[in-house]
C-alpha cells in the first residue's frame, strides 16, 4: 500500500475537481497538504475541513501561481506550517477555448502565464527546500492535448506541451538531488473546467477512447499519488497519459 506519512505536500488549484482528488487522496495516505486556491475561499476550506475529518492536517492557501511572489508565498506558508516540503502538484489551468483565427492575446496571455508559467514559478522556488534535504516529488499536469493537439486549444495545448518540455529538462536537472519530476496527463475527465466543451467533441473523444467512458478525478489523483511515492523512487522525467487508453489510438 502506498505510504506518505509525514510527507508535506502543496497542491496548486486544489479547490476543486482533479486539484481536489488529489489533495484528498494524498492526505489519506498521510501527507500533510496545503490546499491552495485562486478565488474560492469556501472551496478551499471545504476540502481542508474533508481531510481533517479523515484524521490528515491541511491548510488553506491562497495564491494566484502566474504571479512570482504569491508563488514563493505559498512555498513559504507550507514551510512555515508544516517545516519542510516533500510533495509539489502543479495542478492549477486555465482554458480560453477557441479557434486560432478568433483567438485574442488576452486569451493566449492568461493561459501561458498561468499554466506554464505558474508550475515554472511554483517549481522554482520549490526545489531549493528539496534540494537542501535532498529529496523530493514534483508532478506536472499536463493533458492529452499537450501530446497530440485539439482543435480550439492552441493555447491550452502549448502550455501544456510546454509543461512536458519542462518536467523533462527539470527531471535531468535535479535527478542528482534525489528530486524526481514527472507529469501526468489525463484524458477527457467532467470537471468545471471540461464543463463547456460541445458534445460532439465529447463524443469524438469518446469514440477514440477504447475504455469508452470519461475518467474521473480521483483516477488521476490514484496516478499521482503513485508518483508522489516511495514506490515510483526510480520514476523521472516520464509522462503518464491516464486516458483510457485514447493515446494508443492517436500517435
Amino acid at each position: 500500500m502506498l505510504d506518505l506519512t509525514d510527507r508535506v505536500a502543496v497542491v496548486t488549484g486544489s479547490s476543486r475537481g482533479i486539484g481536489r482528488a488529489i489533495a484528498v487522496k494524498l492526505a489519506s495516505l498521510g501527507a500533510k497538504v496545503v490546499v491552495n486556491y485562486h478565488t474560492s475561499e469556501d472551496a478551499a476550506q471545504e476540502v481542508v475541513e474533508q481531510i481533517k475529518a479523515d484524521g490528515s492536517e491541511a491548510i488553506a492557501v491562497h495564491a494566484d501561481v502566474k504571479d512570482a511572489e504569491q508563488a514563493k508565498g505559498l512555498i513559504d506558508a507550507a514551510l512555515e506550517a508544516f517545516g519542510h516540503l516533500d510533495i509539489l502538484v502543479n495542478n492549477v489551468g486555465v482554458t480560453r477555448d477557441t479557434l486560432l483565427m478568433r483567438m485574442k492575446e488576452d486569451d493566449w496571455d492568461i493561459v501561458m502565464e498561468t499554466n506554464l508559467k505558474g508550475t515554472f514559478n511554483c517549481t522554482k522556488v520549490a526545489q531549493r527546500p528539496m534540494i537542501r534535504q535532498r529529496y523530493g516529488r514534483i508532478i506536472n499536469i499536463t493533458s492529452v492535448s499537450g501530446i497530440a493537439g485539439q482543435v480550439g486549444q492552441a493555447n491550452y495545448s502549448a502550455s501544456k506541451a510546454g509543461i512536458i518540455g519542462f518536467t523533462k529538462a527539470v527531471a535531468r536537472e535535479l535527478g542528482i538531488r534525489n528530486i524526481t519530476v514527472n507529469a501526468v496527463a489525463p484524458g477527457y475527465v467532467p470537471t468545471d473546467q471540461t464543463a463547456d466543451l460541445p458534445q460532439e467533441l465529447i463524443d469524438y473523444i469518446m469514440e477514440l477512447t477504447p475504455l469508452k467512458r470519461p475518467g474521473t478525478a480521483e483516477e488521476i489523483a490514484n496516478a499521482v499519488a503513485f508518483l508522489a511515492s516511495e514506490e515510483a523512487s526510480y520514476v523521472s522525467g516520464q509522462v503518464l497519459a491516464v486516458d483510457g487508453g485514447m493515446m494508443s489510438m492517436m500517435l
